[in-house]
């Protein structure tokens, strides 16, 4: 058996306090104590304020991103052993927001994945078509590359220790979602790139979460499928009674 991920990524929100506030509200919920692994990942300024918050609780800090260097001349930039020291225990990679608007590539993002699993943190490595792309019949192929890209020249037991995200990109903040069977269905494809390439045994271990406009009334559906690891929540994890919901899915 998989442990399922929710994931809460509170993107470019909430301010130092807020975040905070919200973190002991789940905190004083038991977010982190209900059979699942919980993440949230703050803006960068607020990561330690939030890891202080919810210490001891069992609910896990990500960051929304990282640079390969461990440090240097990279004006911008966070690496990996910062975030360890801020209190992150995992790292979002890749997600669709930093391909499209930051110009991230596959092969940025392998890099990203390795600096992250050199360091001990989890990553959580996104990988999704635009509408463009699934209206071509492009989704297999797109995926194919993004998959095969974030994870080559990576030994089997590197990977098993990841999780992936599905976002179809034309899903993300528009409030269409894929169905459940479209989901499971890119899912087992993702999984069956990783058997391919890493062997089955690997492949079962590999979490993989869907994450498009994900809400407390999509959640308990998706989880029902048998691909579907975990969530990966934008919007919905910004109000504490919402996100407790989607941790709290019924399947």
């Amino acid at each position: 058996m998989r442990t399922p991920i929710i994931a809460g990524n509170w993107k470019l929100n909430l301010t130092l306090a807020e975040a905070a506030a919200l973190a002991a509200q789940l905190r004083d919920a038991g977010a982190g104590s209900v059979g699942r692994e919980v993440v949230v990942a703050p803006v960068f300024t607020a990561l330690a304020a939030v890891a202080a918050a919810l210490k001891g609780s069992g609910i896990k800090v990500a960051a929304q991103d990282l640079f390969w260097e461990g440090r240097g001349a990279y004006t911008g930039e966070v690496s990996a052993p910062l975030l360890l020291d801020a209190g992150a225990e995992a790292a979002i990679v890749g997600h669709s927001e930093r391909r499209q608007l930051f110009g991230e590539t596959d092969e940025g993002v392998n890099r990203k994945t390795r600096a992250a699993l050199a360091a001990g943190l989890l990553p959580i490595v996104c990988v999704g078509e635009t509408l463009a792309e699934r209206e071509s019949g492009a989704v297999e192929a797109v995926l194919g590359r993004q998959v095969r890209g974030a994870l080559e020249g990576f030994a089997g037991d590197r990977v098993a220790a990841l999780a992936v995200a599905y976002e179809p990109v034309w899903a993300i903040g528009t409030g269409r979602t894929a169905t459940p069977a479209q989901a499971n269905e890119a899912h087992a494809f993702i999984r069956g790139l990783i058997s391919s390439g890493f062997g089955a045994t690997v492949s079962a271990r590999v979490r993989i979460l869907y994450g498009g406009s994900v809400t407390p009334a999509t959640v308990d559906e998706l989880m029902r499928e048998p691909e579907i690891d975990g969530v990966l929540v934008g919007g919905a994890s910004l109000k504490a009674d919402s996100f407790l919901r989607i941790v709290n899915f019924r399947a």
